[in-house]
């Protein structure tokens, strides 16, 4: 593992997006949802430093397909209350394809929120699709395997307070 981004690193970045959000979203309903499982850590620290009152909710969606590409999708865990006319945030880990998140957003948008901005740590915005918009990112990077602080790979590394390359997982 190569560690790539250290903590100090990633809580100034946290602290930016969160005042920027909190300018933006200044007035506002605002409920911020994170997506489950990846963005736990993010959503959480995020939240803390919002600095304008908000509700917090998770979702999770699940894609079914070959291994290879994305198939299909299926919500694994709703949404407690509907965002109807609300203002959302969504809160990813890191937008690689932008499959689950163009998925993600599909659905919330059934609800018919006042608007719906889309926060993420990690944005690989060269591989991702370009009609997927991250209003709010944290670092654009390259096609590389990231894992800590709430990115796994098999499951392990969420826990570590930074974030890592992982080499070798072809």
């Amino acid at each position: 593992m190569k560690p790539l981004y250290s903590e100090e690193r990633i809580h100034h970045r946290v602290e930016e997006l969160a005042r920027e959000i909190s300018r933006d979203f200044l007035s506002k309903e605002l409920v911020v949802i994170g997506i489950l499982n990846g963005g736990f850590i993010f959503t959480a620290d995020l939240c803390r430093s919002i600095a304008i009152p908000h509700e917090v909710d998770f979702m999770a969606a699940s894609s079914y397909g070959d291994g290879t590409t994305s198939g299909d999708f299926t919500i694994t865990k709703e949404l407690k209350k509907s965002v109807q006319n609300k203002s959302v945030l969504l809160v990813e880990d890191i937008v690689d394809t932008g499959k689950t998140l163009e998925y993600l957003l599909t659905e919330v948008q059934k609800q018919n929120p006042k608007e719906l901005r889309v926060a993420a740590l990690f944005w690989k915005k060269q591989k991702a699709n370009p009609h997927i918009l991250v209003d709010y990112p944290g670092f654009i990077i390259e096609d590389d395997f990231l894992v800590g602080y709430g990115l796994d790979y098999k499951g392990k590394y969420r826990n570590l307070p930074y974030v890592a390359k992982l080499e070798g997982t072809d």
